[in-house]
């Protein structure tokens, strides 16, 4: 019907697919304002366009960080969805935002000394520091026996 419709068609089908604020810009034009379909579709574009996300750019991962509260974990796995969205390749400026994006404590410091080359490598990296965290924070609730033990 919207290929092959008439114009009185394509508009009333349009307003069909409308709600709130838009539904009231609708309604808000002057009878006859509106005589084809390709100015009702050119007045919602510029009315509306301004409301458009803009799009994605590899820098946005400059703007991924490591929180007050987050783990690291959190944040490894905030920054991994960052770069499938944005589908960057730039293995370096992966890195320096990762970097960039982590406080200072004992996985910045391993990768200080480590220099990883690949987003794959701090991945790995991370990893392996968060199960070392796991066995610590393990050993740490142990409950230490109170009884001396038996001589001898």
């Amino acid at each position: 019907m919207l290929v092959g419709g008439s114009n009185t068609v394509r508009c009333n089908l349009f307003m069909s697919t409308l709600v709130g604020t838009t539904v009231d810009l609708f309604i808000s034009l002057p009878a006859g304002h509106i005589m084809l379909f390709a100015q009702l579709s050119k007045l919602f574009r510029e009315q509306y366009i301004a409301n458009r996300a803009p799009p994605p750019i590899s820098y946005d991962l400059f703007d991924v960080r490591l929180y007050q509260g987050e783990t690291l974990k959190e944040f490894l796995n905030c920054f991994g969805a960052q770069v499938v969205r944005l589908n960057t390749k730039d293995e370096t400026m992966m890195v320096h935002a990762f970097r960039k994006g982590i406080v200072s404590g004992p996985f910045s410091e391993s990768l200080i000394r480590n220099r990883p080359k690949t987003f794959g490598e701090i991945r790995r990296q991370a990893v392996a520091h968060i199960a070392a965290e796991g066995e610590v924070n393990e050993k740490h609730t142990c409950v230490v026996p109170t009884r001396p033990r038996a001589p001898g």
